[in-house]
This record gives C-alpha cells, structure tokens and sequence, in this order.
C-alpha cells in the first residue's frame, strides 16, 4: 500500500513537473510573438501616428467607413510630392467633396511633417 501511494505520489510530481516547464514555454513563445507582431503591426511612423490620432474612426485601411479606404485613397493618388503635399494640407485644414458630402474634420494641431508622414503611409498601401 505504501508503495503505491509512494509510486502514485511520484507520477503526480512527475506530470506537474512538465506541465509547469509546457507554461513557461508557453508563455515565452506568446509573448514573443505579441511583441514581433505588435513591433510589426507599427513598423511605419505613419502608421503609428495614424493609430494614435482619431483617424480610424472614420477611415480603414481596406473598407470604407465614413471617409474612404486608405487603399483607395491610395489608388486615386499617385505617391508625388505635390499630393502629400496637397493631402497633408486636407488633413490639416479639412475638407469636403472629393469622396463625398461628408466633411473630413480639421486636425489643425497636428505638424505638416507628421501629417506628411501619415499621407506617406497611405500612399505606400498602393497595390501593384
């Protein structure tokens, strides 16, 4: 009887020994693929000025919402000087007509340099 108790007691140890060593694996593996994926997801400066501000909620970044896809804003827009110049300013200043009667509200506190960086970022979306 006390060998199987001993027997019995030493499969228990033994199976919670793997199965704390499987969680701490688990938890390296998972927590390095949310940093690889988030380190990803805003690999672009545009982008993250884009997830910090309220542009997601009117835009995505394959579906129109309110205001337009940033892919078709991308498709519409050739990647020149003039139009992130051009659309900087929009996102600066505001506007209205191009996509519709819905007027895009001002960001009239963001910098030309980050809003050029942010139309930058859209226009790089543009599928070959």
């Amino acid at each position: 009887m006390k060998k199987t108790f001993l027997i019995l007691g030493a499969v228990v140890i033994f199976m919670a020994s793997f199965s704390k060593a499987d969680l701490a694996k688990e938890k390296t593996v998972v927590a390095t693929a949310t940093t690889t994926n988030h380190a990803t997801f805003q690999s672009n400066p545009g982008e993250k000025l884009i997830n910090k501000s309220d542009c997601l909620g009117c835009h995505n970044k394959t579906n129109k919402i309110i205001g337009p896809a940033y892919v078709e804003i991308a498709k519409k827009y050739p990647a020149t000087e003039k139009n992130i110049n051009m659309l900087a300013d929009k996102i600066i200043k505001g506007g209205t007509g191009v996509w519709g009667n819905m007027p895009m509200t001002a960001h009239a506190t963001l910098k030309k340099d980050d809003a050029k960086l942010m139309v930058k970022y859209i226009l790089s979306l543009k599928k070959k």
